[in-house]
């Protein structure tokens, strides 16, 4: 969902860094084969992910849902050079499509898949993280949250992804519409935990990034 006029959308685009070469490519291969494309972060959020990431030099990056691994690689750009990226998806289907893009990248040995439940994986993983990116199934918001926050080093960053869901957060609550419920529930612990400081940033379908104290 775009919040700005397309216009002013269209301006900010065209003002911000160009996407690389090898994500165009993935995103016509993603439009050609994949179901539901429109899940990709796409070129303007995913050079804000990589400004983030550059920014920050996380030594472990942890993402929560890797689709077709676009935004994964938009985080890998900031990673160390001895730093690794996690990421977990539940889709077996497309792991190869994933490494495929990873290998040709100059960050494919630093990317690690995970197949499964992040509920499940996150435990397991013995790492500390300086930077994680929540973009999977909403209902599991809060549970991820609680999940990581331990794992995620002081000083730490947790970008969240479809905070505002599509502009629900601010219409009535449909009481059968879980994801939405949560992903209210979720901003919410993200303003309130103590443990963190948050601003929420309505870019493309809502980005908070909240930072460890």
């Amino acid at each position: 969902m775009y919040f700005l006029p397309e216009e002013l959308d269209n301006y900010v685009v065209a003002h911000s860094e160009d996407e690389p070469e090898l994500l165009r490519q993935l995103t016509r291969e993603t439009y050609q084969k994949i179901l539901q494309p429109i899940m990709l972060s796409g070129p303007y959020q995913g050079r804000v992910l990589s400004m983030i990431s550059k920014l920050t030099r996380p030594k472990n990056i942890l993402e929560l849902g890797t689709f077709t691994g676009y935004a994964t690689l938009c985080l890998a750009e900031g990673v160390q050079k001895d730093g690794e990226v996690h990421t977990i998806d539940v889709n077996e289907e497309l792991l190869d499509f994933q490494r495929k893009y990873f290998d040709k990248s100059e960050y494919g040995h630093q990317i690690f898949q995970h197949l499964g439940a992040a509920t499940d994986i996150i435990p397991t993983l013995n790492k500390t993280f300086d930077l994680v990116f929540i973009d999977a199934d909403k209902p599991n918001y809060v549970n991820y949250f609680h999940l990581i926050i331990d794992k995620l080093n002081p000083g730490g960053i947790i970008i969240s992804d479809n905070v505002l869901w599509h502009g629900k957060v601010v219409e009535p609550l449909d009481p059968k519409d879980v994801s939405t419920k949560i992903v209210l529930e979720y901003n919410t612990l993200l303003k309130k935990d103590p443990r963190i400081e948050t601003v929420l940033l309505p870019i493309r379908d809502g980005l908070t990034i909240s930072r460890k104290r």
